[in-house]
């Protein structure tokens, strides 16, 4: 997890919020301050929910399996609508962005098969709720790649709005809960999955 939010740090310096984002004027940081606002309001009512042991590796102390759900929707849905977006603008998709989504979605589906089952939901439950989660992230990235494609600059903040949700969405759950199972070792791990994504961006 540790290792993931790196990647995810090093795909929103690199990727969507780079310095030439900011020459377009005071959008971008509105953008990204709006994605911030967004995820930490909707996170707390998830949270009130009885979604904020989504994201724990020992399964947490179980709570509603419903708001699990949608807090992995709230997780998951801003990458996909940029994986929507950077194949409508550039024809293609960023190989370290993939391979941030895909290494720091790994520990987190882990996490949150674990939380749901400790809330007493069915394993044949769980694979339902992670296929919807999967066709949802599906529509989002295909909404991205509509918007982007039909109207000019909407994708640049698009993606602002993006990476500010998921820099607050790792320094609130993703960073922390892996600190606190890891220890010291998981900043080391996390420098090294920054350089491993931005490395990746180089030579795409």
């Amino acid at each position: 997890m540790g290792f993931g939010a790196g990647t995810l740090l090093s795909a929103v310096a690199y990727e969507l919020v780079p310095e030439a984002s900011f020459q377009h004027g005071v959008g971008v940081g509105i953008g990204v301050s709006l994605g911030a606002l967004a995820y930490y309001f909707g996170d707390r009512i998830i949270d009130k929910g009885g979604g904020a042991e989504r994201q724990d590796i020992d399964g947490g102390a179980g709570g509603s399996g419903f708001a699990m759900f949608l807090g992995a929707l709230l997780d998951g849905i801003p990458e996909a609508f940029i994986l929507g977006i950077t194949l409508a603008l550039g024809g293609g998709v960023s190989v370290a962005f993939v391979a941030a989504v895909f290494v720091s979605n790994v520990p987190q589906g882990v996490a949150g098969t674990s939380s749901l089952r400790a809330a007493g939901v069915s394993d044949r439950r769980i694979f339902r709720m992670w296929t919807a989660l999967t066709i949802t992230c599906a529509l989002a990235a295909a909404l991205g790649f509509a918007i982007a494609d039909s109207v000019p600059h909407t994708g640049l903040y698009a993606e602002a709005f993006a990476g500010g949700a998921v820099l607050t969405m790792l320094a609130d759950s993703m960073m922390p809960e892996a600190f606190e199972h890891g220890g010291n070792t998981v900043g080391l791990l996390t420098v090294a999955g920054f350089l491993v994504a931005g490395v990746l961006t180089v030579l795409d």
